[in-house]
């Protein structure tokens, strides 16, 4: 359930996974591919749902080769807002395969995610999505992915989305950039109605974030500030809030 990086995917896995795929395939990259991250954010918020409006850790590990990505990504809840505190509040596995077609500059990315919720106590609490998304490498980078869950709610979530990165090397291996990404999304009668009891298809959440990634030779660190709304009034309602803000800070390291 994330808004994005691993987890429920989000517009900079979607990116990352289709980058990482395509590389993987050149003959003068290497075969295999391993990322190691952890985040901590100010809240957690997923495709606009305040999933605990206190501190949390993120941590995630990815591999890839030759076009397909696993990833294992988790939520730690650092205090007691939802009475968890120091507990995985959720683990989600994902399988990615990504590519283009051909010389276009149209990217695909196919996969299934499955997300277990080990809090919740429940024998069956755990859900699958499957997912397939086209990105465009043309400014901008728009993006368009299709979310379905095949297992708890019966709907489908569609999420748009443009980002766009400036990088300055300050030295050789270090440097620094900023990072710019903004999504909406849609959700079926269906997603709707197993999220917000509310039985219409609407307009679901605008996302925007901005950070500033740091390389700093063998490590990256990103420092990040989010906003997520919730377009349609009456979802916004069935939530604790309409919109929020978040800080996060990101450390990773890919070999």
């Amino acid at each position: 359930m994330k808004v994005k990086k691993m987890g429920r995917l989000s517009l900079g896995l979607i990116m990352l996974a289709a980058a990482m795929g395509t590389a993987a395939m050149a003959q003068d990259e290497p075969v295999f591919t391993a990322d190691i991250s952890i985040d901590y954010a100010t809240m957690y918020v997923w495709r606009g749902i305040p999933v605990n409006r206190e501190s949390v850790l993120q941590p995630a590990v990815a591999g890839s080769a030759y076009g397909f990505t696993g990833s294992i990504w988790a939520n730690i809840d650092m205090t007691d807002y939802a009475g968890t505190a120091g507990e995985f509040s959720e683990i989600d596995y994902a399988l990615d395969y990504s590519g283009s077609m051909g010389e276009s500059v149209v990217g695909y990315s196919v996969g299934i995610i499955h997300y277990i919720f080990p809090t919740i106590g429940a024998t069956d609490a755990s859900t699958t999505e499957i997912y397939g998304g086209l990105s465009f490498d043309v400014p901008l980078s728009p993006f368009v992915t299709v979310y379905g869950d095949v297992n708890a709610i019966d709907g489908a979530y569609v999420q748009f989305g443009v980002g766009h990165s400036l990088e300055m090397e300050m030295a050789p291996d270090y440097s620094m950039g900023i990072d710019l990404s903004a999504s909406f999304a849609f959700g079926s009668s269906g997603y709707n109605s197993g999220y917000f009891g509310i039985d219409e298809a609407k307009w679901n959440d605008f996302t925007i974030g901005i950070g500033v990634p740091f390389s700093l030779k063998h490590v990256s660190l990103t420092p990040s500030f989010n906003m997520s709304t919730m377009l349609s009034e009456e979802i916004g309602d069935s939530l604790s809030e309409q919109t929020n803000y978040w800080f996060a800070l990101s450390l990773g390291k890919s070999f």
